[in-house]
């Protein structure tokens, strides 16, 4: 990977600014471009603050939709549903307007919240004007797992852009994740990292070795969009 492709923060707060003033100017463009614009986005604890920097900036929230690159097979008020990290930290302040496209759906399997999913999806991804990242110590990154029981579908190229089911050791619940075929084409695609471990996942990740042990590894080879990795110790 280019080095020129590596950003790299002396703090996690100017990491977030950064990318929340990336995120911005390809939403801007979007919408600039066409009135409307979209942006998938990650859970776990690393985008917090990047999303709590983003709500605040001023933009046409109201004609922007956003939508989850995965979830948690978990109802919304859970503790461990990505749709609850995003209400929370994001959708609100100026971004409260935004357009929010859940990924689980109560009432119904997996495999069913993964129809839905698509068929609600179906029209803001194709690309994405904005994809945000993360990665996880074991190499997964979106719900693309090691040892994931649909992972060749799910990091195949070809296969059919929009949601599936994943399960996986270390997955914990089941998972509804975008496939990268949904991903890989983004206008702006970035990976946001934080803390040395991750630094040396992703080092470990750019050596050579198979897709199936480290996932983002397809991201970081495959994706047609260039990958910008956002990185703060």
């Amino acid at each position: 990977m280019p080095m020129e492709h590596i950003h790299r923060f002396e703090t996690r707060p100017a990491l977030a600014q950064a990318l929340a003033d990336a995120v911005v100017a390809a939403l801007e463009a979007a919408l600039a471009e066409r009135g409307a614009a979209s942006l998938a986005v990650s859970g776990g604890s690393t985008p917090k603050l990047f999303f709590e920097v983003l709500s605040q900036r001023p933009l046409d929230w109201a004609n922007v939709t956003v939508t989850l690159v995965d979830e948690r097979f978990v109802p919304p008020e859970s503790d461990r549903s990505n749709h609850k990290l995003v209400a929370t930290h994001l959708l609100k302040g100026a971004a409260e307007k935004a357009d929010f496209v859940p990924l689980f759906h109560a009432g119904v399997s997996a495999e069913e919240a993964a129809v839905i999913a698509s068929q609600e999806t179906c029209g803001i991804d194709e690309p994405f004007d904005a994809v945000i990242l993360g990665m996880g110590t074991d190499g997964h990154t979106a719900s693309f797992f090691p040892g994931g029981n649909a992972l060749a579908e799910a990091i195949d190229a070809s296969a059919t852009r929009g949601v599936m089911t994943m399960e996986a050791p270390g997955a914990g619940e089941p998972r509804l994740t975008f496939t990268f075929s949904a991903l890989r084409d983004a206008r702006f695609l970035a990976l946001h990292i934080e803390g040395g471990e991750k630094l040396t996942v992703l080092q470990d990740a750019l050596a050579d070795g198979p897709e199936e042990d480290m996932p983002v590894r397809a991201v970081l080879r495959r994706s047609l969009s260039p990958l910008e990795i956002f990185w703060a110790p």
